[in-house]
């Protein structure tokens, strides 16, 4: 095993970090030690410097990596040689000082509560599975602010129409629950029903699935969240993650407060969330200028 499958499987296993991140880290620290024309198998950690670490981030700009890639580029480093100076194989981190790519500050794009509403208020065929699958998608996505990897992975024991919660496993393996309305449990329970009749016990447990029962894949979510609000519009972006970001928008706008919506939405720090802050003072401004009749007032 080399030294960097060690690294990962610690950061997978005893650090809990995502399969994705992991996957990510590998890639990065096969590539920084090919761009030092070195095989992995013998590569001598200890002998990287600062200055190898920021040529390379260099490199890499220069053939096109984004600010975000950069960034975790360097992170993959740091965290690579902080273990090996727990593991007493180096004596310092060269990537520690390097100064991480600045991000550009964009705002999360949302779609606006009255085009989700029309779309969620439409006419939907009660007796076709997959369009009532569908459907449920997006209100479970809006109403829930779930990520897309988290409404596949959605197992059909988490939900309870009860109780109107739903256990939700996130990023770093960490569970969290998350209410949900009546409304979305009424199609979650018919939902149920039809699946079970269409597709029988084989969806070995998973909520949401296909006609053949096997649990969704994440192009099908995009394109169902794609097509459903290419109907309304209201978004440049029709994504799944353009569905989180609006319920966070309105959650916001709607009086909750910060904290909680942090919760709700499974993130680490609220720094991630406060980002909505912004998008919920443009709503207002939005709003402020179609409604006052004095806002648009030309001086002079």
């Amino acid at each position: 095993m080399t030294t960097i499958e060690q690294f990962l499987q610690y950061e997978r296993y005893e650090l809990n970090r995502s399969v994705h991140t992991v996957k990510a880290y590998g890639n990065d620290l096969e590539l920084f030690a090919r761009s030092l024309a070195r095989e992995v198998e013998t590569m001598d950690w200890a002998s990287v410097t600062p200055v190898d670490v920021r040529a390379w981030i260099v490199e890499r700009a220069s053939v096109g990596d984004c600010a975000r890639t950069l960034r975790r580029r360097v992170q993959a480093l740091r965290a690579f040689y902080r273990w090996l100076m727990r593991a007493g194989k180096v004596g310092d981190n060269p990537a520690a000082e390097v100064e991480l790519a600045r991000m550009p500050q964009r705002l999360p794009q949302f779609v606006r509560e009255q085009n989700l509403d029309t779309l969620l208020d439409s006419h939907v065929d009660e007796t076709d599975f997959e369009a009532v699958r569908d459907h449920l998608v997006v209100a479970m996505l809006y109403e829930t602010g779930l990520r897309r990897a988290e409404l596949i992975g959605l197992r059909d024991d988490a939900v309870d129409v009860t109780t109107g919660q739903l256990r939700v496993r996130g990023k770093r393996d960490k569970d969290r629950i998350v209410p949900f309305g009546t409304e979305l449990g009424r199609w979650i329970a018919h939902y149920r029903a039809l699946r079970d009749a269409t597709v029988g016990s084989g969806h070995a447990g998973t909520l949401l699935v296909t006609r053949s029962g096997k649990a969704l894949y994440p192009s099908l979510v995009y394109r169902i969240v794609h097509d459903g609000l290419a109907m309304v519009g209201g978004s440049d972006r029709m994504s799944p993650h353009v569905l989180r970001h609006s319920f966070a928008s309105a959650m916001l706008n709607h009086g909750a407060e910060l904290n909680s919506v942090k919760e709700l939405l499974g993130h680490e720090s609220l720094a991630a969330t406060q980002v909505y802050t912004h998008v919920t003072l443009s709503e207002l401004k939005h709003n402020y200028e179609l409604a006052h009749p004095r806002a648009s007032k030309k001086g002079g």
